[in-house]
């Protein structure tokens, strides 16, 4: 049986978020420690995350499986004996079949060297992964969180993020300039700060609500949270 590996952070990293932002610390005190799955190895998670674009997380929990069942061992090696139409039986689309194909030959032929990720700067390695087919900004972001462990992450593409920083300083609208401003509040820990904002979006403090025109009180979990599924 694997153990489960979550997003490592402890209470050095919750004072300084305290101690910079009042509001935050407030909601950081009602939610309490957030414990969220990491994957550590990165070509599993390349290969999750493109399983899991424009999907629901439920859909995204079953496909996976499945493929873990179907295809292990879930590495470069083995899916590169793999045909997509193989992959696309799991039940993704030929689409996403073939960006897991590409990925897996960016690896086997050494244009992408995972090994090499963690001594690059985040904007190094946002650079490298978004040449990845089927993979952005948004999800290089979420890779970074997810599986790498990196600190200091905020996406400005992540609409639950906009919507958590509304709720919590009652803004109508999010703009990036405000976006900025709380980014540099947070350095060097916005990833934690992001595992609260998440939580706030997906109606964690009942008393926060959505002061954007048109938005209601949230109910639990109405936003797609980034999948970090081992």
């Amino acid at each position: 049986m694997t153990s489960t590996n979550y997003f490592e952070y402890g209470e050095a990293e919750k004072q300084w978020l305290r101690s910079r932002d009042s509001l935050l610390a407030d909601a950081m005190d009602k939610i309490g420690h957030i414990h969220r799955e990491v994957q550590p190895d990165l070509f599993k998670a390349l290969i999750n995350s493109i399983v899991g674009q424009q999907i629901s997380t439920k859909a995204q929990v079953t496909i996976w499986k499945r493929m873990q069942e179907r295809l292990a061992p879930i590495s470069p090696e083995n899916f590169g004996n793999l045909d997509a139409e193989i992959l696309q039986a799991c039940g993704i689309s030929m689409r996403k079949a073939l960006y897991i194909k590409s990925i897996t030959d960016a690896v086997l032929d050494g244009s992408l060297n995972l090994k090499l990720l963690p001594a690059m700067t985040d904007t190094e390695i946002s650079a490298q992964l978004v040449q990845l087919k089927g993979i952005g900004l948004w999800t290089a972001e979420m890779l970074m969180i997810f599986s790498m462990q990196r600190p200091n992450i905020l996406s400005w593409d992540d609409l639950a993020i906009q919507r958590g920083l509304r709720m919590l300083y009652r803004h109508r609208k999010m703009t990036p300039t405000l976006f900025a401003k709380y980014k540099k509040r947070y350095t060097p820990y916005s990833s934690i700060a992001s595992l609260y904002l998440w939580a706030i979006a997906g109606g964690a403090c009942a008393d926060l609500t959505d002061p954007a025109p048109g938005k209601s009180k949230p109910k639990k979990q109405i936003i797609k949270q980034p999948s970090s599924s081992a």
